[in-house]
């Protein structure tokens, strides 16, 4: 065997046990997928209906809370990003990174600072890498994340918007996520979890037909959203949660199919271009086995004479 073919040979080994490490990695993404939506179906109804509760709550009386009221002018925001634990899957935490600069940069513009917090070891390797301030980070659990997970990345965020930003506190709170759309489909987005904005929610239930429900406030509204608020923010946090891992193992499959066609692709072509080399190495030796006949039945023919 010649030493093209022989490199050939290694090249097709070599890709097609890749071909058969991202096709397994497709085949688990796939499957995730499946539970990662089922969660976030499960979890739409509880956020939807606690949503409704505190703007019930907020336009039943006129309490002032971190929760509900605008800060008249704010200079202060905190930011949580969401990105994932692991590579593979394209562009999912860098479309989720960009999203969270250009948020950042709208946020400077307005006059206020950013205080980031971070899900998930790509974004914190990201602003590590370029020695940014991050406040707190959370890892381990971007694929796979449970309650406890959003509790725990919720606390510092409600203990900052219920401090004064003269010791270290913040008027906003904005989350950064990737939002699963469909198996195709998903879009890095932003949104502001607190203040809520009453205003909105009240406008999607007229849209959708819904009555805001009457409540009796006791002992106080203000005591009702106290209670309201850590388990708003947690809420929302987990739908995101949620919705990210859906689409980050939505993206790892895509990714990962992708790779095992290119793969497909690449073993045809060394293929073809080992049939060509065995075949030229078939030929190159024909010839000579031709030649030396040749020269034999010469060396044959002068020594007869």
């Amino acid at each position: 065997m010649g030493a093209q073919l022989r490199v050939y040979k290694r090249r097709i080994q070599a890709v097609t046990a890749t071909k058969k490490i991202t096709k397994a990695m497709e085949m688990i993404a796939a499957s995730r997928i499946v539970k990662a939506q089922r969660k976030v179906a499960a979890s739409q109804p509880y956020a939807t209906e606690l949503t409704r509760a505190v703007t019930a709550v907020a336009t039943g009386s006129n309490a002032k809370h971190p929760l509900t009221t605008e800060v008249e002018a704010p200079t202060r925001a905190a930011v949580l990003l969401v990105t994932s634990d692991r590579g593979l899957a394209g562009g999912y935490s860098s479309n989720a990174i960009k999203a969270a600069e250009r948020l950042r940069e709208r946020l400077a513009s307005e006059g206020k600072e950013v205080d980031t917090y971070i899900v998930g070891r790509k974004g914190v390797a990201y602003y590590g890498f370029r020695e940014r301030k991050v406040e707190d980070s959370w890892t381990g659990f971007t694929d796979n994340p449970a309650y406890s997970d959003a509790k725990s990345v919720a606390a510092p965020l409600i203990e900052a918007i219920q401090k004064d930003t003269a010791e270290g506190g913040v008027d906003e709170l904005h989350i950064v996520f990737t939002e699963f759309v469909s198996m195709m489909t998903q879009n890095a987005v932003d949104d502001r979890m607190l203040p809520l904005s009453l205003d909105e929610v009240a406008e999607e239930s007229t849209r959708k037909g819904e009555i805001l429900p009457l409540f009796e406030f006791e002992p106080s509204a203000e005591d009702v959203l106290d209670a309201l608020l850590p388990r708003y923010v947690e809420s929302r946090i987990y739908n995101a949660l949620l919705q990210a891992a859906a689409s980050e193992h939505a993206a790892r499959r895509r990714a990962m199919k992708s790779a095992t066609d290119n793969a497909g692709d690449l073993i045809k072509s060394l293929s073809r271009l080992a049939n060509a080399a065995r075949q030229a190495e078939i030929t190159q030796e024909i010839s000579e086995i031709v030649g030396g006949a040749s020269a034999l039945a010469d060396a044959t023919a002068g020594s007869d004479k």
